[in-house]
């Protein structure tokens, strides 16, 4: 069976795209034979930030409705061969995803010998964000260090405990906390909440901090998943991310301050 994991928050603009196809990225270069779906309905980025916004002829809903076959239209990684995207509709409107849809759709991959699907959900608690957490074995729910940001990601997981298959069954939902834009500096000047608030308030570990970086949008526009950039602090967090989703132990980085030393200190570096 293939193990699917929903990339989800409360709150838009957080960063989910970019992890979900870190993710897939991550597991793809460990061998791991990765399926990762759009289900934006309407808006679709996945796509861009996995460089093959171009190569799409069919998408996720021409499947559901029996418009094009599975293998049409999921999209092959250039990177990777195990690796494959299916995109959203641009044209449709999010009751084009049905339950009965995306459970033939996660079924097939499976029958296809996929290890892994990771389910790229929208934002908030409307159609396609159920349907992209209903099946979920695992949750990384993504989170800015801030208020707003975490209030709305204790609604999901309120969902994720209630309103999925596992709950139905009496079991629960694998959820793990992924931090995006995460500025030690900000958290030490009161500007930001700290790894231990966020985890105290929504009751999770955390999986991965991601630092604030420019490199995350200059490798969106450039169509390369971050976690591909072996050169850039976000990519080298995501890395070990996935590293920890898979049970790997790894220290967290890029999560204190950098105390200057005596040199810097005196000379203004």
């Amino acid at each position: 069976m293939a193990e699917i994991i929903v990339v989800t928050s409360g709150k838009g603009g957080v960063g989910k795209t970019t992890t979900s196809a870190s993710i897939a990225c991550g597991l793809a270069r460990r061998g791991k034979k990765v399926a990762v779906i759009d289900f934006d309905v309407g808006l679709r980025n996945l796509d861009l930030i996995m460089g093959c916004e171009r190569r799409v002829v069919y998408d996720f809903v021409n499947v559901i409705h029996g418009e094009a076959s599975l293998k049409q239209a999921l999209i092959k990684d250039k990177r990777f061969d195990n690796l494959h995207v299916l995109a959203a509709s641009q044209t449709r409107d999010k009751d084009a995803l049905t339950k009965e849809g995306v459970e033939k759709v996660l079924k097939d991959l499976a029958d296809e010998g996929f290890d892994y699907v990771v389910c790229d959900s929208p934002a908030g608690i409307e159609k396609g964000a159920f349907l992209a957490m209903y099946f979920a074995d695992q949750a990384v729910v993504v989170v800015n260090p801030e208020v707003s940001s975490v209030r709305d990601s204790d609604r999901i997981l309120g969902l994720l405990a209630s309103k999925t298959r596992r709950a139905e069954a009496g079991e629960r939902v694998k959820e793990y906390l992924l931090l995006t834009r995460y500025s030690p500096a900000r958290v030490e000047n009161g500007e930001m909440l700290s790894i231990t608030d966020v985890e105290e308030v929504l009751g999770l570990k955390t999986i991965g901090v991601i630092p604030e970086s420019g490199d995350v949008l200059n490798a969106s526009n450039k169509g390369e998943p971050v976690i591909l950039d072996g050169e850039s602090p976000a990519g080298m967090a995501y890395d070990d991310a996935v590293a920890r989703l898979m049970g790997e132990e790894r220290p967290m980085r890029f999560t204190q301050l950098e105390k200057k030393g005596f040199f810097s200190k005196l000379f203004g570096g």
